[in-house]
């Protein structure tokens, strides 16, 4: 069996991640979840279930998103006797849901990472709508997720019109990560935000894949 090396973000940020062809089972995921869900795999023993991402800058241009997953599924589809779509709604407006029910396929539920990370019930009640959130990934590749497509490298006077109604941002830690709580703290005072940490470790995530894994 091949052992996967663990990607690094520029890749998955840029590219993604192809499926080793190990597995029965396809994950068909954004490439900002790939090190969690390679990281649950492994502890799992999950070999039974291969991985694939898309590019995770996708999220910059949601609109692509769910045409891509259509493109994947039809690609991957007779290679796996079942494909699990790991993207939440992700700013598709219902779209890929919709998508991922003509297909056959299920997928994560929620509204994006952030939710099914924190537990989406806990998020929705908690209502922070002037919070802005951050996971592992996002902390490492804040810069190119946020600060370059906002144009903030280069006219850092946008920043009041772009976050001035946000109080907080919240670093929803996958891992206990020293290096990651300072990084974020960073972005906060960046950005000119309150900062809270919150250890979530995988959430919804993990309890959708374990359900995944043993059907």
């Amino acid at each position: 069996m091949t052992t996967p090396t663990a990607p690094n973000d520029t890749t998955l940020t840029a590219d993604g991640l192809a499926p080793s062809g190990d597995g029965q089972v396809l994950l068909l995921a954004c490439g900002a979840l790939a090190r969690e869900i390679l990281d649950l795999k492994k502890r799992n023993g999950w070999d039974h279930l291969d991985l694939t991402c898309l590019p995770a800058i996708l999220h910059v241009h949601p609109d692509r998103i769910t045409d891509a997953v259509r493109e994947a599924v039809a690609k991957h589809r007779d290679c796996y006797s079942k494909i699990y779509v790991v993207y939440a709604d992700c700013g598709t407006g219902g779209l890929l849901q919709a998508a991922c029910q003509e297909l056959g396929v299920e997928m994560v539920q929620g509204p994006h990472c952030y939710a099914f990370f924190d537990g989406v019930q806990a998020f929705e009640d908690r209502g922070e709508v002037t919070s802005f959130f951050l996971t592992d990934f996002l902390v490492r590749q804040f810069d190119s997720f946020v600060w370059k497509p906002l144009g903030l490298d280069r006219h850092p006077e946008l920043l009041p019109m772009y976050f001035g109604n946000y109080e907080k941002l919240v670093y929803l830690a996958q891992t206990d990560a020293p290096d990651l709580h300072a990084l974020a703290q960073q972005h906060a005072e960046r950005m000119g935000l309150q900062f809270e940490h919150r250890q979530t470790g995988y959430g919804d995530l993990e309890t959708t894949l374990k359900d995944w894994a043993q059907k």
